[in-house]
């Protein structure tokens, strides 16, 4: 079962960027906090940040009907150079369909506003679905619930914590297809 940030005693009094820093402390977290100009672009804050895109946790709040009455948030991480595979998606849902959520739908899910959605689930709505590529690199990268402090916290924590669904949601940029499932 996917952790919530709730499972470890964090108040939704606090901000999202409070609960972000509490979970992490709670949890011993091998983590730092990098300062950079405001930047919710991925490839832009990458920058700011000194990785490469592919470090970088990308958050996607994702709806999925299954069937006609059935209605499920999920919270795709994919690398920052890739795009989330909706088709995947489907497949690993078992859905009739998924699309993207609506913008107020997903900040309100995530807790942040769009460019700012942790890579953890604040809400007991959303699960958390991971593309396994990102999980080959030692830290990922996140904006911090704001747009001028991001997160690089090492993979295994992030994996610890957030106990995340692992599977290949994500496609490269360039092997994109033109259709949407």
């Amino acid at each position: 079962m996917p952790r919530r940030m709730g499972d470890h005693g964090v108040t939704d009094s606090s901000t999202a960027y409070d609960q972000l820093l509490d979970l992490l402390h709670a949890n011993a977290a091998a983590f730092r906090l990098i300062d950079h100009p405001p930047e919710g672009r991925t490839e832009l804050v990458s920058r700011f940040r000194g990785h490469s895109a592919a470090e970088a946790a990308k958050c996607i709040v994702v709806l999925a009907k299954l069937g006609r009455k059935v209605t499920r948030y999920v919270l795709a991480v994919v690398p920052g150079d890739a795009r989330v595979d909706l088709g995947a998606l489907k497949s690993l849902l078992g859905a009739t369909y998924v699309g993207f959520a609506d913008q107020l739908i997903a900040e309100e899910l995530g807790k942040t506003p769009s460019g700012t959605i942790l890579p953890f689930s604040l809400d007991d709505r959303l699960e958390v679905v991971v593309d396994e590529a990102l999980l080959t690199h030692p830290e990922i990268f996140f904006n911090a619930a704001r747009f001028d402090r991001s997160v690089a916290l090492r993979t295994p924590d992030y994996l610890r914590i957030a106990r995340p669904r692992q599977a290949h949601i994500a496609v490269r940029q360039a092997d994109a297809p033109t259709e949407r499932p």
